[in-house]
């Protein structure tokens, strides 16, 4: 059958073929499979359905249908509904996963303390899929690895809050995110302060540049060093978030 190259897609080549996604294998594809029949077993159906490798060594997943929140992001990713479901949607996920976090396992990132589930390390709009104004998918989980609860949430924040630089008309005013970041850990149901997710959201996004200036070395693409760039511009922009009282 024919591939169509899906849009997106950051670091590889991802194709679609027929019903299913075929994106590029490594070491840690068996602990993400593991995870994603997890995940499904334990009734969390927006994943996909992982079915093995194909003849190029590539990993086969079912595609999910609906739209994803690639950019430019339409206006309506920033309803309160998508905040609420994301949130809820997060805590599905972590729960489920739990059983999974001290399994002796490649991942392709470290984990980091205190290990309490698999996060999934880039939960965000461009890899989220929507139906009708509503979460219906998570994709491109390949990044996962153990670590809190909190690491997952804060970068969940950083991009649907949002928590730094963004120059789109339709993102939330900065007097509206104190109030959507709350409405975020509400929705996830456990006890965070929004401080704590703000130091998070700091220390994941000088563990991303850090990751990003490799990639960047790696690759020689300039696009990865603008991106270290803002993040680290962003970590500043938080910093001063904590320091100034702006969260509870």
């Amino acid at each position: 059958m024919d591939e169509e190259v899906l849009a997106g897609g950051n670091s590889s080549t991802v194709v679609r073929v027929g019903d299913t996604v075929h994106r590029p294998a490594g070491p840690w594809t068996p602990a993400v499979h593991q995870l994603l029949t997890t995940l499904l077993a334990a009734g969390v159906a927006e994943v996909p359905e992982p079915f093995g490798l194909d003849e190029q060594g590539r990993e086969v997943l079912s595609c999910l249908p609906g739209i994803v929140g690639n950019y430019p992001m339409p206006s309506w990713i920033w309803s309160t509904t998508i905040l609420h479901e994301a949130g809820s949607l997060l805590r599905r996920v972590h729960d489920a996963s739990a059983p999974l976090a001290n399994s002796a396992t490649v991942w392709q990132l470290p984990a980091h303390e205190p290990v309490e589930v698999v996060c999934l390390n880039d939960v965000a709009p461009y890899n989220m899929v929507f139906q009708d104004g509503h979460i219906t998918g998570l994709i491109d989980v390949d990044m996962a690895s153990p670590g809190p609860r909190i690491w997952d949430l804060a970068y969940l924040a950083y991009r649907l809050v949002p928590l730094g630089e963004y120059a789109d008309d339709d993102a939330p005013g900065w007097d509206a995110r104190p109030g959507r970041l709350d409405a975020l850990i509400r929705s996830y149901g456990h006890e965070f302060d929004q401080a704590a997710v703000l130091r998070a959201a700091a220390d994941r996004l000088e563990d991303l540049a850090a990751f990003t200036d490799q990639r960047a070395a790696d690759t020689a693409r300039r696009d990865f060093v603008e991106h270290a760039a803002l993040y680290r511009r962003d970590r500043v922009r938080i910093l001063e978030m904590i320091a100034s009282q702006w969260a509870s």
